[in-house]
């Protein structure tokens, strides 16, 4: 079950940044195409999977559509949308992405409920059609002018390093940071990284052309924005594994019921999205930003007064507040790191900053569950039950509740979802000092205007 879930995961980090070079070198129209195509038989090799092999091995092919479809999307507005027009494009863009998040537990929920378990993959095989059509006739090609031999030795350490940090986050969240297998995947994806850093430096001293053009970290506009945009995606992720075990585990709901409360988040973000595109217009990205954060910050305090009976207004309320903050947060970001590139580097660029925010979400599940799961378990109070049964209460506020269930135990169904209550508390007020914090480093650092690209500097 959790390679069924992790192929894809991982195979989606490793391949996002050459996704992007490839992109650039021999056409981003070519090789959108090529993943939807990809994208769309993976589904359907997934939904008539016969056994768990096959499974895996089909995710592991969706996965590799999946890491070039994002990244080329996101070089195509670097291209074809000017200063004035990106913005809207921008939050047109990820407003798309933030509505799959809770469509996912929707659709997924009633198709689980109505058809067979394939469903839920072959939904994607006429949407990658669509997409498929809708490209082909409606998208120009685009690559860069510049012709050099790919970076090899660049995309083979960037796809260990990415592999390595990504599985030892994934393992982390199962495990536990102390276990050997998560350490040693860790340090050997840090050391590959570090490495992947010298070479490229090695490759631009030595006239060739490297995978990542470090330069493109010179670019104030273009660091801030990425990591700006990595702390968003990092609190969100958070936020998005933990809201939906309180909906489901604290208050009964089922994954349709879930993905109904979700919603309001997507409407804020739209909301968000239209008003800062003309903030941009009058301010630039900074002020769009720190405001961003803002909201975001009081949305997760207001979440922070959460109990285990609280009603579906309020959680509507802090859940839609945090939505206008990531809507004024994330394409405001994307669009400062975008804006920084030329048309040369957009595949790359992008690419780098869909890799960077994929390990911000990873390492945000993993570090924000780890502080969900240890306050959880610190705040459950299981004396007097065998040692077997009170491991599965501690293991997730998921087997807390099934244990009551079983016991028909009124008493340590309350104490199970008090804790989690508790434990969703803390998250939410980590989530909301990043934020602040977050405001302050887009107040001091991102510049507001877009300076001449880093291409053209140099």
């Amino acid at each position: 079950m959790q390679w069924i879930v992790d192929a894809y995961a991982l195979v989606l980090a490793a391949l996002t940044l050459p996704a992007g070079l490839l992109g650039d070198r021999y056409g981003r129209k070519k090789f959108i195409l090529i993943a939807l195509a990809l994208f769309g038989l993976a589904s359907a090799a997934c939904a008539y999977s016969t056994s768990v092999n096959i499974l895996i091995s089909a995710r592991v092919a969706l996965g590799v559509g999946g890491a070039f479809i994002l990244p080329l999307a996101l070089s195509v507005l670097s291209v074809f949308f000017n200063d004035d027009e990106r913005p809207k494009a921008m939050g047109l863009l990820m407003g798309g992405v933030f509505l799959a998040y809770p469509l996912g537990p929707i659709l997924g929920g009633y198709l689980l409920t109505h058809y067979w378990w394939g469903s839920v993959f072959l939904i994607n095989v006429p949407i990658a059609l669509l997409a498929l059509i809708a490209v082909a006739i409606l998208l120009p090609e685009s690559k860069s002018s510049e012709r050099h031999a790919v970076d090899l030795g660049g995309m083979l350490l960037s796809i260990l390093g990415i592999t390595g940090i990504t599985y030892g986050a994934i393992q982390a969240g199962s495990k536990g940071w102390g276990s050997d297998q998560v350490v040693a995947s860790l340090a050997c994806g840090a050391i590959l990284l570090i490495l992947f850093v010298r070479w490229e430096k090695f490759m631009v001293r030595h006239n060739r052309s490297p995978l990542v053009d470090l330069k493109l970290f010179s670019s104030a506009r273009f660091t801030w924005g990425t990591l700006l945009a990595t702390a968003v995606t990092f609190c969100m992720f958070g936020l998005l594994f933990g809201l939906p075990q309180y909906l489901e585990d604290v208050q009964g709901k089922n994954a349709l019921g879930t993905g109904y409360r979700l919603l309001p988040m997507v409407g804020g973000l739209i909301i968000g999205s239209v008003i800062a595109n003309r903030l941009l217009h009058k301010t630039g990205a900074k002020l769009a930003v720190a405001i961003g954060f803002g909201i975001m910050a009081v949305g997760l305090m207001l979440g922070t007064k959460t109990s285990v009976h609280a009603s579906d207004p309020f959680i509507v309320l802090w859940v839609g507040i945090v939505g206008v903050g990531l809507g004024f947060a994330i394409p405001s970001s994307m669009d400062a790191a975008l804006g920084a590139l030329s048309p040369e580097s957009s595949g790359v660029g992008s690419s780098l900053v869909t890799a960077i925010r994929q390990a911000g979400g990873t390492l945000g599940v993993a570090i924000l569950g780890t502080v969900l799961g240890s306050s959880y378990r610190n705040n459950l109070n299981l004396s007097g039950l065998p040692d077997q049964i009170a491991a599965v209460a501690r293991s997730s506020v998921t087997g807390g509740v099934a244990v009551a269930h079983k016991l028909d135990s009124a008493e340590l169904l309350h104490v199970v979802r008090t804790a989690f209550v508790h434990s969703m508390t803390v998250m939410l007020w980590v989530c909301a000092g990043i934020a602040l914090v977050a405001v302050v480093l887009a107040l001091l650092f991102l510049p507001n205007k877009t300076p001449v690209s880093v291409d053209e500097k140099s």
